[in-house]
C-alpha cells in the first residue's frame, strides 16, 4: 500500500496494491496491521457503510461532535470528488479543506480522521461509496456544515446545482457550527 500526504497532514490518500491480468484484478481493501504500519493510525473500525448516489448528488459536510468518527472511504463503482474539512478550532488548519477524486479506476481510499467534516460529490452517472468508521453512527451527535460556506471555499467541480438532502440544505456556516475544541 502507498500512503500519500495531503495538505492537511492527518488526512491521507491510501493506494492499495492492485494485482491484475486478463481475468480481472485483486486488491486487499483493508488490512489492520498494514494500515497501522503505513499510516500510524491504530484505531478499531466498528461499522461499514455503503451508499449509492446519482450524478450530481452532494452529501456533506458531516461529522459527529460526540462519538467522533474516523472514516476510511472508497468508491467501488463510479467516481466522486471527496472532501475533508478540519473542524478542530485549536488546529492551525481549522477551516481548511482537501479534495481528492476517488473512483473505481484509481482504487484510492481517503483516511478522514475524527475531528474532520466529510462530504462528497458524485461525478459519474452514479457511484457506490463504501466507508469504514471508527465509531458507531449517532444521529443525535451528527452535525452538518454548509457545503458551500464561503469561509471554507471548497472548489466543488459542479456543472450546475447539486442535489442535496434537506439535512444538507440546512447545514450551518462553520462560524456558527458546534466544532471540536
Amino acid at each position: 500500500m502507498q500512503v500519500t500526504a495531503t495538505d492537511l497532514p492527518e488526512v491521507m490518500i491510501i493506494e492499495p496494491k492492485v494485482f491484475g491480468d486478463a481475468r480481472g484484478f485483486f486488491l486487499e481493501s483493508f488490512n489492520a496491521k498494514a494500515f497501522a504500519e503505513a499510516t500510524g493510525v491504530d484505531l478499531p473500525f466498528v461499522q461499514d457503510n455503503h451508499s449509492r448516489s446519482a450524478q450530481g448528488v452532494l452529501r456533506g459536510l458531516h461529522y459527529q461532535i460526540k462519538q467522533a468518527q474516523g472514516k476510511l472511504v472508497r468508491v467501488v463503482r463510479g467516481a466522486v470528488f471527496d472532501v475533508a474539512v478540519d473542524v478542530r478550532r485549536s488546529s492551525p488548519n481549522f477551516g481548511r479543506w482537501v479534495g481528492v477524486e476517488l473512483s473505481e479506476d484509481n482504487n484510492r481510499q481517503l483516511w478522514v480522521p475524527p475531528g474532520f467534516a466529510h462530504g462528497f460529490l458524485v461525478l459519474s452517472d452514479s457511484a457506490d461509496f463504501l466507508y469504514k468508521t471508527t465509531d458507531y453512527y449517532a444521529p443525535e451527535h451528527e452535525r452538518s456544515v454548509l457545503w458551500n460556506d464561503p469561509a471554507i471555499g471548497i472548489d466543488w467541480p459542479l456543472p450546475g446545482e447539486p442535489l442535496l438532502s434537506g439535512k444538507d440544505k440546512a447545514g450551518v456556516l462553520l462560524k456558527d457550527a458546534e466544532v471540536f475544541a
